[in-house]
């Protein structure tokens, strides 16, 4: 027996009826053929397949011919970075470079209008392609821009997305020794009040949260490990979680051994975040020890493919890290490298990049899926509550339709057709149980009056930094 309904003999609030297939992405992997989900309160109340009669619900929702996966989770991303998207003087240039020519432009232009519509429309983006829990990176904090974490909460809270937003932050100018603009760095000791501020006023740790703050320091080119070390014991002190980036590229190497005297992962564990606390950006340069001491230690990893790819900065070991006990889940990074916010994109070329690093069996489309959902949960601090469809969990899911041209003759196996063939895009994603997109439309208001003033404050991100 595989259906578990909660409201035996009950009436479910809705019924997503006649699946394909229900890739439940459980403890047990169960994967349910003719398969329905009922949700009940935001949370997964029932599910079964053909051969498990459903409840009454007040909404039945036909499916039939869709899979259906757990809601995707992305664990990287900078949202206000779709500003900038697709720039043609930032495609020639690796790390360091794309940083330097951006990082002025950023602090000039930012603002709270700026980075409430780019949240707005990165988060409706994340959703169309299957996305229902994004984490945001945003260190870029200018003097007089106002509260640019609350303007993104605000988009989130509007759209009604699962949001895991970071305090990040820049403390090392320029001048003493960091990559970034002197303009675009605050003190340590404000960094440290206003993370601390940033948890007090939302972060909520409750079950079924809408709403969690983690501490971000942006990189070891742009703090000191003094504020790494000093974030950790804040984060365990108000038990949040860290992020950072980490081992990005050969630049990333270089600069921590010419001012550390070590390689980006030692400098890490340095400071005290070689802990299962910490989920790390990228993590492209480990070699097999580092990755052996990652995954002991229980560090998760934001797979980041096309921004690695578009950068230059290499291939992740994503198989050798898995093995090794890292949760690896999946980012867009931001769309100024990435310039795409879709996570089914990512998780596709997660699996090819794997499998062109690791062997063609090493990964398939089934290992992918687990990366976009339980790996995520897990990066985030909610293994075993998002990031599966199981009865009680909260009813974040993405309905794929896997038909048309693209998916002609993929009859065999509906998870390898999603992943290999693509529908490019959800039909339906649920938050909560709440539709945020609806027949491959954004369910939000008012999307090309949005889209318009995005445009307008993008065209303002092309004027001369000072």
């Amino acid at each position: 027996m595989v259906s578990e309904p909660t409201q035996a003999g009950g009436r479910a609030d809705l019924l997503l009826s006649g699946a394909w297939l229900v890739a439940t992405v459980d403890d047990e992997r169960r994967e349910l053929p003719g398969g329905w989900v009922a949700v009940t309160a935001g949370r997964v109340s029932g599910l079964g397949s053909s051969a498990e009669p459903p409840p009454e619900a007040g909404r039945v929702v036909d499916i039939d011919g869709c899979l259906v996966t757990p809601g995707l989770i992305n664990t990287h991303h900078h949202l206000y970075q779709n500003l900038t998207r697709a720039w043609r003087p930032m495609t020639s240039a690796p790390l360091f470079g794309w940083l330097e020519r951006l990082y002025p432009i950023w602090t000039d232009h930012l603002d709270e209008e700026a980075v409430y519509l780019a949240a707005w429309v990165g988060l409706v983006e994340l959703a169309l392609s299957g996305c229902t829990t994004s984490s945001d990176h945003h260190y870029v904090h200018p003097a007089g821009a106002g509260d640019l974490l609350a303007a993104e909460i605000a988009a989130a809270a509007e759209l009604g997305m699962r949001f895991h937003p970071t305090y990040g932050s820049m403390s090392l100018g320029a001048s003493d020794g960091g990559l970034p603009p002197d303009a675009a760095v605050q003190d340590e000791d404000d960094i440290l009040a206003a993370s601390q501020a940033a948890v007090e006023r939302w972060h909520d740790p409750s079950p079924g949260s809408m709403l969690r703050i983690a501490l971000a320091p942006c990189s070891p080119f742009s703090v000191t490990p003094d504020l790494m070390r000093r974030t950790a014991e804040l984060a365990e002190r108000l038990d949040v979680r860290l992020h950072t980036h980490l081992a990005e590229n050969a630049e990333d190497d270089a600069y921590s051994l010419e001012r550390f005297g070590r390689r980006p992962i030692d400098a890490f564990a340095d400071v005290g975040w070689l802990t299962d606390r910490a989920w790390a950006a990228h993590v492209v340069r480990a070699d097999p020890d580092e990755v052996r001491r990652l995954g002991a230690a229980g560090v998760g990893v934001a797979h980041c493919p096309s921004s690695n790819m578009i950068l230059s900065s290499g291939l992740a070991p994503t198989v050798a890290l898995r093995a090794a006990g890292a949760p690896v889940g999946i980012g867009c990074d931001g769309s100024s490298s990435a310039d795409s916010a879709s996570l089914w994109q990512e998780t596709r070329l997660a699996m090819l990049q794997a499998k062109l690093v690791s062997g063609a069996d090493a990964i398939d489309a089934r290992k992918a899926l687990e990366m976009a959902t339980r790996d995520g949960a897990a990066c985030l601090g909610r293994a075993g509550e998002l990031g599966q469809l199981a009865v009680g969990a909260p009813a974040d899911l993405a309905v794929w339709r896997l038909d048309g041209p693209a998916l002609a003759g993929a009859v065999d196996d509906p998870i390898e057709a999603w992943l290999r063939c693509g529908p490019l895009a959800s039909t339906h994603t649920l938050v909560a149980g709440r539709f945020v997109v609806e027949h491959g439309r954004p369910v939000a208001p008012a999307l090309e009056d949005m889209l318009a003033r995005h445009r307008l404050a993008a065209e303002r991100f092309r004027q001369p930094a000072s």
